[in-house]
């Protein structure tokens, strides 16, 4: 049996400028704040001795190392993002950056609303979704009024687009 994973599709380079900030304000947190506590941390137990057998070092390295992996991702992916901060000429259809509600065809009371952002900054809780979503890629291009079916537990269920915004 092979260990072997087929290279991912890279993630879309779109971000808004609220994600993009983020990214900055991680990285920064991480190189200025987290490092130097952990590396200060892991000289400490050092200097306490036998390293083979000093837990403390052991997990702080490991830390060093993830902190260090994560401000080379960062770093990389900072370099290589596009900031879309500008509204689409055509605001009545749906692009990067949309809030776009959606209604229920049956019961009109039963309204989702999602913000398409890009990869990195995906979160359900907040309503944001990935525009490398399957999800996303269905309402891209979209107008308002335009139907969509949308699979569920107990079977596809019809929206409308009801509102498509840009703040």
């Amino acid at each position: 049996m092979s260990r072997y994973r087929p290279p991912r599709k890279p993630s879309s380079k779109y971000i808004t400028p609220e994600g993009a900030q983020a990214l900055r304000d991680e990285l920064q947190y991480l190189w200025k704040v987290k490092r130097p506590k952990i590396t200060q941390a892991v000289s400490e137990a050092a200097a306490l001795g036998d390293r083979s057998e000093n837990a403390e070092y052991i997990y702080g390295k490991k830390m060093l190392r993830e902190i260090d992996s994560r401000v080379r991702f960062l770093t990389k992916r900072l370099d290589n993002i596009e900031v879309i901060d500008r509204i689409p000429e055509n605001s009545n259809k749906v692009y990067f950056g949309a809030w776009v509600t959606l209604e229920n065809c049956e019961n009109p009371d039963d309204r989702i609303t999602y913000r398409i952002v890009g990869a990195d900054e995906f979160d359900l809780s907040k309503g944001y979704i990935s525009i490398d979503s399957p999800f996303s890629r269905r309402l891209i291009g979209r107008a308002l009024d335009d139907e969509i079916d949308i699979a569920q537990e107990h079977g596809e269920i019809e929206y409308t687009i009801s509102e498509i915004r840009y703040k």
